[in-house]
């Protein structure tokens, strides 16, 4: 294959398109996925950890995965984004893999099947993804490693380790937030926002290197999956997106997280910009950093109890909110502010200068952690 094309502009109104394409797709779908799990069976009873106190059709994550067709299709039809398939395999084994976690969490979601079994199911989606190319090989600037602007480079091996690894705690993490109503939804429509805007500037970075093309245009079909879906999934919900959802997300989120900064190239940046070499590894993390904070709470707190990391409880940093007097609703939004401040802050520091942006950061965080106590201070 020769050198990877750059294009003329970057295509703004192409992705845009395609996300509002897929939004609606799913939300049309959203109704016929609820009289499907309605008829088979799949729904959620309300259990003593739930917060929910009537059962709940799931298999939504079956409409999103329909949109996510609609928006590959679309894309492939359109002259600029087609390219996104013609120099790279990314679109296609996330399309791919995320068919088999979509099946494996439909199948949850209807027969509650062991951690066993999802967390093959979720190793076998992972796997997918390195067959086809999405694979995290670069770790940029790392200091025992030669100094500002060089990378680490991984081995075949470790690649593929690092890859699978990332895939199966993303995938996780979004299924343990997925706690209230609407809160993975808007969890995932943030972090696809804020990581399709971080491969928009390495887009522009770069040059319009085409590629570029396939993590954000992953990042649009996250987006556009998640804003189509909140409308049924939003307090009250009229359905959930089930496992069969909530790890969808959690797999494209990483595979597109992987195709963008997986791949980035230290002298992209130039060997003074440290804080732009780290960039992709502060996005990832922050775009994410609370359903991976749930996640690893919940793993220490049960295991120091000698549970099972995956048994269920009702400890989750959603249910503290609402323990200390958050309504529903309210609990989702703050929670959506943080995952904000977090995401967004960590791309503004890619694109404005850094005393600013911390500054800015810091007093957003601490009005949401304002926001976070005021009903316990109100109680007192």
């Amino acid at each position: 294959m020769g050198p990877v094309p750059v294009a003329s502009g970057l295509p703004l109104r192409e992705y845009l398109l395609v996300g509002l394409t897929t939004a609606v797709v799913t939300f049309l779908l959203t109704g016929l996925a609820r009289i499907l799990a309605l008829r088979v069976g799949a729904v959620a009873m309300p259990r003593e950890r739930d917060v929910h106190r009537a059962p709940i059709p799931r298999l939504g994550g079956v409409a999103m995965y329909g949109g996510i067709l609609g928006g590959v299709l679309l894309s492939h039809q359109l002259p600029v984004l087609r390219r996104s398939f013609e120099f790279s395999g990314d679109v296609m084994g996330v399309l791919l893999a995320g068919g088999i976690i979509m099946l494996i969490g439909a199948l949850d979601d209807r027969f509650e099947l062991d951690s066993l079994t999802k967390f093959a199911g979720q190793v076998t989606a992972a796997g997918v993804l390195v067959l086809y190319g999405v694979q995290w090989f670069i770790f940029p600037w790392v200091p025992w490693n030669g100094g500002s602007g060089s990378a680490l480079i991984l081995g075949q091996d470790q690649a593929v380790l690092v890859t699978v690894a990332l895939a199966v705690v993303l995938i996780n993490a979004m299924n343990f937030v997925d706690g209230l109503d609407g809160l993975a939804a808007g969890i995932g429509f943030i972090a696809a926002v804020a990581i399709g805007a971080f491969t928009l500037q390495l887009l522009h970075r770069s040059g319009g290197s085409v590629s570029v093309y396939p993590p954000t245009l992953i990042a649009a079909l996250v987006a556009g999956a998640c804003l189509g879906f909140l409308p049924h999934n939003f307090q009250p919900a009229r359905i959930f997106m089930g496992d069969s959802g909530a790890m969808l997300i959690g797999l494209m989120l990483a595979a597109a997280s992987t195709s963008a900064s997986g791949r980035v190239d230290s002298r992209t940046y130039g060997a003074t910009d440290a804080l732009a070499l780290f960039s992709p590894l502060l996005v990832v993390a922050a775009v994410l950093f609370v359903p991976l904070l749930d996640l690893l709470l919940a793993v220490v707190r049960r295991t120091r109890a000698g549970r099972s990391p995956f048994a269920p409880d009702k400890l989750h940093l959603h249910h503290r909110l609402l323990e200390i007097g958050h309504s529903h609703r309210r609990a989702v939004l703050v929670i959506y502010l943080w995952a904000a401040l977090l995401a967004f802050g960590a791309v503004a520091l890619t694109l404005f200068d850094v005393y600013v942006v911390v500054w800015s950061v810091t007093l957003g965080l601490l009005i949401a952690v304002l926001g976070s106590v005021v009903p316990r201070l109100r109680a007192r």
